[in-house]
């Protein structure tokens, strides 16, 4: 079985239709790791479409400040513009939806799990394999998918050994690369950020994990410029339409 690994789509409809078109075919199921909505134009088409075609997910940080359950104290200044905006352009249904949203992690089949932070509290960002140490006494699946750094990539550890990084999986001159899962490790992976990529490639993250121990995670160029224009339309602050282009 393939599935395709989404996280952190951020209302960005453009990089989520070109993840799609180019994957179209490759998976029979599609997971995701929070943050629907969030930063982009188009919240209420992305949680459409999550709706109708995501067999799982959990909330993230944004989909809780988004729907109202959470406060954006903890936000700064365009991100909690960009909250209060998706909150008054949410339909109802969608809201109600994004409120019932499950924290993770989980479990979607006894292979893996997914979940937006960590296991133990789900807004926080793993970033580093000494904070992910952490992580691992806590994981109970062969794999588990978490999203919130924007970072694609993540961390595996053999039994008893330590916590290693997985570096930056797809380089720039690529738009995939096949990693094998050896059996008896543990693997916490980041499939990248659809919608608000920040590892330094603007380009739309996401990963397919074949159930037979392979993860492909890939990297596609998506309409920028038009994301951003309706972001300025819309009035959102300019600085996010601007981070787009530096996948930052």
């Amino acid at each position: 079985m393939r599935i395709l690994v989404v996280s952190d789509l951020h209302s960005n409809l453009e990089a989520l239709q070109t993840v799609l078109t180019n994957t179209q075919g490759e998976y029979t199921q599609v997971v995701c790791c929070g943050d629907l909505v969030g930063y982009g134009p188009d919240p209420n088409a992305i949680v459409d479409w999550v709706r109708e075609n995501v067999s799982a997910v959990v909330r993230g940080n944004h989909d809780k400040v988004g729907c109202g359950i959470d406060d954006a104290e903890g936000f700064n200044e365009v991100a909690k513009a960009a909250a209060y905006w998706t909150r008054g352009q949410v339909t109802p249904e969608n809201l109600q939806y994004l409120r019932d949203l499950p924290i993770g992690p989980l479990e979607v089949m006894s292979s893996f799990a997914i979940l937006h932070g960590s296991p133990s509290d789900e807004d926080e960002y793993i970033t580093t394999s000494w904070e992910a140490a952490e992580v691992f006494k806590h994981l109970i699946h062969p794999v588990s998918f978490f999203g919130h750094t924007h970072l694609q990539g993540g961390f595996f550890r053999a039994p008893n050994g330590p916590v290693q990084v997985i570096p930056a999986p797809v380089g720039k001159g690529e738009t995939r690369r096949v990693m094998e899962l050896k059996a008896g490790q543990t693997y916490y992976i980041n499939p990248g950020s659809v919608g608000q990529p920040r590892d330094g490639d603007k380009r739309a993250g996401f990963a397919i994990y074949d159930t037979a121990g392979f993860i492909e995670f890939g990297r596609i160029p998506y309409d920028i410029e038009t994301t951003m224009d309706k972001m300025r339309q819309a009035g959102l602050p300019e600085f996010l339409a601007r981070r787009l282009g530096l996948g930052r």
